[in-house]
């Protein structure tokens, strides 16, 4: 098997006994990256050099005796949302175009230590706003199942990269969705860990209050480890939870669901969702049961209520934090001859550097926190947030885990929802809720729809700080399907 088809945990066992080296098992996926890439546009930025550096650092360090962690010498994709004091951080915003940190994210510095070679910069939504990967200012990316087809987003360029083969693992980021989305849309699994369990010190804020840090890979042991890697503590993030890393490794290792209670959200099917969907989703849930877990049904009528309270709270938040892109300290500054004011040459700036879904969230957050409106508005949003993490709290009494779709559809094709906001919106349904209330949320594979091939994704949601929940359910759903397809659900990217 080539190395692109080995996973992250088999390549890190390879590179620590000396079987491969870090800079072939890079070179292996530089040149995947350069066969593909021009149909995917997974990636923004590559410097081939800049990685085989990285890699013989790698080398260097084992060869002197240092002690790394499990997926030293593995490549990895990183969202272009981390800044990367040796890449650019552009956020897919032309008002970033070039910006280069002077810092690391706490993100990416723990890649850095753990030994991962970052291959490049990944593709996204700009500012992270939006599901299909559409609103980047350097170019749509695609799905490797379909090349006609969104890879989900904001995430999409890293859901895309793991998807085609690029990279065994990557990060993203989820807000409302942006990691679980597009993992389901292509045919891998994404996590969103526990709100505060990840740190957001260097990453870009979209929405400071629900921004999480999280994986993506092929398979729930390699995002388990993954997710161990970068995790924990940080005091560089005031909301960064003191407490232990969940045991997500160990729960991934011992896929055992017998006795476990599986709550089923009534409000997550039925009406809106696609047939194929639904029919995966049913067999997933049916597969638990047959595993050993009880199976019921659980309300959370505020569910439904999420996706409208987190259009008014995102976009609040978005407005605040994206004022500091102001053309006085760095990124884009336009109309600065001399002869314009300060207020004239923001103006300017702003308007040619944002794109029009940012423009879109930052008037409505905007207009949801002027004088008048507030409490009509942001202020309701926050006490519905309050009762969705009510709901979860109750449902959690009963069950350990609540399952859905994790999205209503398979992916769609680029340009069906772009003049559509609402239909766009809708892409994350299922997993807003999970965000608004900050409790960890995984998406692992289930099969392909019926109507079009496309794959599916089951949601599992845990409570906070339960995230290893999450990792033994999907591991346990994952081996039972994989024992009955006879392998993995994502043995070659199809379309390419």
């Amino acid at each position: 098997m080539s190395l692109i088809r080995k996973t992250a945990a088999e390549l890190g066992t390879m590179v620590a006994s000396g079987e491969v080296t870090a800079v072939e098992v890079a070179e292996a996926h530089l040149d995947r990256m350069a066969e593909v890439e021009p149909k995917v546009n997974a990636f923004l930025h590559v410097d081939r050099e800049t990685t085989l550096e990285q890699a013989r650092a790698v080398d260097a360090r084992l060869r002197a005796g240092e002690k790394l962690g499990p997926l030293a010498g593995v490549p990895i994709a990183h969202k272009d949302i981390f800044t990367t004091r040796d890449m650019p951080t552009t956020a897919a915003s032309k008002i970033l175009k070039g910006w280069r940190p002077p810092y690391d994210a706490t993100v990416t510095a723990r890649l850095r230590a753990a030994g991962l070679v970052i291959l490049g910069k990944t593709n996204l939504d700009e500012f992270a706003m939006g599901s299909s990967t559409e609103n980047s200012a350097y170019g749509t990316t695609r799905n490797p199942w379909d090349l006609s087809r969104v890879p989900g987003g904001s995430s999409g360029g890293s859901s895309a990269a793991v998807a085609a083969y690029e990279a065994p693992l990557s990060t993203g980021t989820d807000t409302g969705g942006s990691i679980r989305q597009p993992a389901s849309v292509t045919g891998i699994v994404g996590m969103k860990p526990t709100y505060g369990g990840s740190s957001r010190y260097g990453l870009i804020a979209f929405a400071s209050s629900l921004d999480t840090p999280g994986p993506f890979a092929r398979n729930v042991l390699d995002a388990a480890l993954l997710h161990e890697a970068f995790s924990g503590h940080d005091p560089m993030d005031s909301t960064s939870i003191d407490a232990p890393v969940p045991s997500v490794v160990e729960a991934a290792r011992t896929p055992d669901v017998a006795g476990m209670r599986i709550g089923v959200v009534k409000e997550f099917s039925g009406e809106g969702y696609q047939p194929g969907v639904l029919a995966r989703y049913h067999e997933a849930v049916q597969l638990l049961e047959s595993l050993g877990a009880k199976v019921v049904e659980v309300s959370c009528p505020s569910f439904l209520t999420a996706l409208p309270a987190y259009y008014l709270i995102a976009p609040s938040e978005c407005s605040s934090n994206l004022a500091r892109f102001d053309a006085m300290r760095y990124g884009l500054r336009v109309g600065d001859d001399g002869t314009r004011s300060a207020e004239e040459v923001m103006a300017l700036t702003r308007a040619a550097g944002f794109g029009p879904e940012v423009k879109r969230r930052i008037m409505l957050g905007t207009y949801a926190l002027s004088s008048g409106y507030y409490d009509a508005y942001y202020g309701q949003a926050q006490k519905v947030r309050t009762v969705i993490s009510r709901e979860f709290e109750a449902a959690f009494h009963q069950v350990d885990v609540l399952v859905s779709p994790t999205t209503p559809t398979t992916a769609f094709p680029i340009g069906e929802r772009a003049d559509d906001p609402m239909a766009m919106y809708l892409a994350d349904l299922c997993t807003i809720p999970s965000n608004l209330a900050g409790n960890a949320a995984m998406s692992v594979p289930v099969g392909l729809a019926d109507e079009d091939g496309l794959p599916v994704g089951l949601q599992i949601m845990a409570p906070v700080l339960a995230d290893d929940r999450c990792y033994r359910v999907g591991a346990a759903v994952e081996q039972a399907l994989e024992s009955r397809w006879g392998g993995p659900l994502l043995k070659e990217a199809p379309s390419l």
